[in-house]
C-alpha cells in the first residue's frame, strides 16, 4: 500500500511541474534553460550513482559507464539518422513533433523505471524504500516540465503536451504497480538507468541548453540552466 501511495505522490508531483510549464508557455526559453540543468542534473546526481551503486556489484565500472555512453550514442542516432531523414518544411515539422514525441516518451520510460525502482526498494526493505521514494519525488516536479517542454519545443500542441504529461505521470504508479507480480535484478535495473542516463544528457546537451541560449538573453538562460542544476543537486543530495 506504502508504494502505491508513493506512486500517486509521484504523480501529483509529475501533474504540478507539467501544469506550470503549460501556464508559463511565454517564459518558455526560462523554463527550458532550467529544464535543461534539471534533466542534466538527474542524470549526472541520481541516474549515474544509482546504476553504479546496482550494478557495480556485478559488472565493472567501466561496463556501467559504457552503457551510458551507448545510451548517448542511441539517441543520436535515432535523432541524427531515423528522424532526421525527412526533407522540407511540412516533413521536417512533421519529424520535429516526432523528435518530441520520442523524447518525451523516453521521459515517460524514465519515470516508469522510477516507478519500478520504488516497488524494488520497498521489496528490500522500508527504510531502503523511504531513501529511493524522497529521491524520486525530488525530481518528479521537473519531469513534468522536461515532459512538456521537449514536446512544446518541437512544435506540439497543448492538448499533445496535456497527454503526454498525463502519461509520464501515470508512469510510475504503473511501474510501482509491475513490482507486484514481477522482480528485476539489481543488476540489470542498473544497467537500463545508466543507458537513460545517456539519454538524458543527449536531450539536455543536445536540444535543451542550445534552444534556452539561441536568440534569448544569454545571462538569464544559463543562469538558470545553473539553477537548475543546483536545485536538482540539492533536491537529490538532501533526499538520499
Amino acid at each position: 500500500m506504502i508504494p502505491l501511495l508513493l506512486g500517486f505522490a509521484a504523480f501529483c508531483a509529475t501533474m504540478l511541474g507539467g501544469s506550470l510549464a503549460l501556464k508559463l508557455s511565454d517564459r518558455l526559453h526560462v523554463i527550458l534553460g532550467f529544464s535543461a540543468g534539471a534533466v542534466i542534473a538527474v542524470a549526472f546526481f541520481d541516474l549515474m550513482p544509482e546504476a553504479l551503486n546496482l550494478a557495480g556489484k556485478m559488472h565493472a565500472l567501466s561496463t556501467v559507464v559504457a552503457f551510458t555512453a551507448l545510451g548517448f550514442l542511441l539517441y543520436l542516432v535515432l535523432d541524427r539518422v531515423i528522424l532526421l531523414h525527412n526533407h522540407g518544411d511540412e516533413e521536417h515539422g512533421h519529424a520535429a513533433e516526432t523528435r518530441g514525441n520520442v523524447r518525451a516518451g523516453s521521459l515517460s520510460i524514465h519515470s516508469f523505471l522510477d516507478g519500478l525502482g520504488i516497488g524494488l526498494a520497498f521489496q528490500v526493505s522500508a527504510a531502503v524504500g523511504a531513501i529511493v521514494a524522497a529521491a524520486v519525488l525530488a525530481h518528479d516536479f521537473s519531469d513534468g516540465i522536461n515532459t512538456v517542454n521537449v514536446v512544446v519545443r518541437h512544435g506540439g500542441k497543448y492538448k499533445e503536451a496535456l497527454r503526454w504529461l498525463v502519461v509520464d505521470a501515470t508512469a510510475p504508479v504503473l511501474g510501482v504497480v509491475v513490482t507486484l507480480f514481477f522482480a528485476v535484478s539489481e543488476d540489470s535495473l542498473g544497467l537500463l538507468l545508466a543507458m537513460f542516463a545517456g539519454f538524458f544528457l543527449y536531450i539536455g546537451a543536445s536540444d535543451l541548453i542550445p534552444e534556452s541560449y539561441h536568440q534569448h538573453p544569454k545571462f538569464l538562460t544559463t543562469a538558470m540552466t545553473g539553477l537548475g542544476m543546483a536545485v536538482l543537486y540539492l533536491a537529490i543530495h538532501f533526499a538520499g
